[in-house]
C-alpha cells in the first residue's frame, strides 16, 4: 500500500478524557485509503525533546467527512503537545503505515469463517478496535467488544464503540462494569467467538492469547512496541516470533497469536 507524508489540517480536538484527547484530522483532497489496525507517525515540531516521530494507531477514518481520527495518551513531551492542538493547527503525517486486521472475506485461513468476533482491548489500546469493529459491522458482522481499565474514568469512547456492536466492560476496581481483568469477564465463560482481535498492555494480550489457545479459537494481536521509524530501518521494535526477528511496524503491528513466542 503507498505511503504518503501529508501535512493535515486538524478540524477539531476533543478532550474525553484528564489524559487523552481524540484528534480528527482532514486534508484539502481525498484520505489515502487504510485499513483497521494500521497506524501513522506523526512529527512533533517545537518540541526539542521529541526528536522522532509518534507512532498513533488509527482510531477511526470517517469518509462521509474525510476524516481520520486519532486517540493520544498524552503521556510524554511530544503527546502532551499534540494534545495542545488546536482547529486549524496543522499536523504531518506518514501514513498508512503496517498491516491491518483479518477481515471476513479477506486473505488468511480464518477470514471466511469470521462471524462472531471478539474484540478485546484495555486501556488506549482500545483505539484501533473502533476502526474494525465499524468496517466488520459494514461487512454484515456483528462484533462484541470486550474493553477493560483501572476506573471507570478511565474507560474510553464507550458511547463510539456502541454504535457497532455490544459492549461489555470490566474495571479494576469495580466502578463500571465487572470487577477484575478483562480475561475475568463472565462473557468468557458463556459464549464462544470464532475470531479474538486483542490490541492493549502486553500482559493484557498474553492473557488473551492463552484464552484463545485454550478455546482453539484464532486470535490476532496489535503489538504496541517502540516504533521510531515506522518503515522498519531502525530495528527498534523488532520482535521475536516463529519466523525470527520481525519489524513489528513493517511485518506487523497485527500479527496472528501462532506466529508469536507467547507460550509462557
Amino acid at each position: 500500500m503507498k505511503k504518503y507524508v501529508l501535512d493535515l489540517t486538524v478540524r477539531a480536538v476533543e478532550h474525553i478524557s484528564q489524559k487523552h484527547v481524540l484528534i480528527r484530522l482532514t486534508d484539502s483532497e481525498r484520505l489515502p485509503d487504510m485499513v483497521p489496525g494500521q497506524f501513522v507517525e506523526v512529527r512533533v515540531d517545537d518540541s526539542p525533546a521529541t526528536f522522532l516521530r509518534r507512532p498513533i494507531s488509527i482510531c477511526y477514518v470517517d469518509r462521509a467527512v474525510n476524516e481520520l481520527w486519532l486517540l493520544v495518551a498524552m503521556v510524554g513531551d511530544g503527546t502532551r503537545r499534540m494534545g495542545r492542538l488546536q482547529a486549524g493547527d496543522r499536523l504531518n503525517c506518514l501514513l498508512p503505515l503496517g498491516n491491518g486486521f483479518t477481515m471476513p472475506g479477506g486473505d488468511g485461513a480464518s477470514a471466511a469463517t469470521i462471524s462472531r468476533p471478539l474484540l478485546v482491548g484495555g486501556g488506549v489500546g482500545v483505539a484501533p478496535l473502533l476502526y474494525l469493529g465499524a468496517e466488520l459491522k459494514a461487512q454484515g458482522v456483528e462484533p462484541t467488544f470486550l474493553l477493560g481499565a483501572r476506573t471507570g474514568d478511565d474507560l474510553l469512547m464507550l458511547s463510539y464503540f456502541n454504535k457497532y456492536g455490544r459492549v461489555c466492560v470490566t474495571t479494576e476496581d469495580g466502578t463500571e462494569g465487572e470487577r477484575g481483568f478483562v480475561t475475568q469477564h463472565s462473557l468468557l465463560a458463556q459464549e464462544h467467538f470464532d475470531m479474538i482481535y486483542t490490541c492493549g498492555p502486553t500482559p493484557m494480550m498474553k492473557a488473551v492469547a492463552r484464552y484463545a489457545r485454550q478455546q482453539s479459537t484464532d486470535c490476532e494481536a496489535s503489538l504496541e512496541n517502540m516504533m521510531a521509524c515506522g518503515l522498519g530501518a531502525c530495528l527498534c521494535c523488532v520482535e521475536k516470533t516463529t519466523e525470527g526477528n520481525l519489524c513489528v511496524c513493517k511485518d506487523g503491528p497485527v500479527f496472528h497469536i501462532s506466529r508469536l513466542m507467547w507460550n509462557d
